[in-house]
């Protein structure tokens, strides 16, 4: 059974910085694609990051050189760390995991088979 759990989301000041969290179980991390989503209030869901099995990764033109995904291979986890942070980066986050290995349709939920349950970001002074 496979199971994504995301933390790390919270409340923080425009400027400031967050580190998601997601752990897997029942799946390997770098075996497959696997991406971070964001659905802010009363919009729909949103590629925000994707990493490929060789690491190769993909950035919505929105975050480019403010967020960074990453996994850790040893504790199967992937992780987005948020910098810079805006407060149109408000949105539930979601961790997601496909079972290919290539992100062909990176930002497209569809290609998604699993799904963590989110964590909620606010952005706000």
């Amino acid at each position: 059974q496979v199971q994504l759990v995301e933390s790390g989301g919270g409340l923080v000041q425009p400027g400031g910085s967050l580190r998601l969290s997601c752990a897997v179980s029942g799946y390997t991390t770098n075996n497959y694609c696997m991406a971070w989503f964001r659905q802010p209030p009363g919009k729909e869901r949103e590629g925000v990051a994707s990493m490929d099995i060789y690491g190769i990764t993909a950035y919505a033109d929105s975050v480019k050189g403010r967020f960074t995904i990453s996994r850790d291979n040893a504790k199967n986890t992937l992780y987005l760390q948020m910098n810079s942070l805006k407060p149109e980066d408000t949105a539930m986050y979601y961790c997601a995991a496909a079972s290919q290995r290539f992100c062909v349709r990176w930002d497209d939920p569809s290609f998604f088979r699993y799904w963590g349950q989110g964590t909620q970001v606010t952005v706000s002074s």
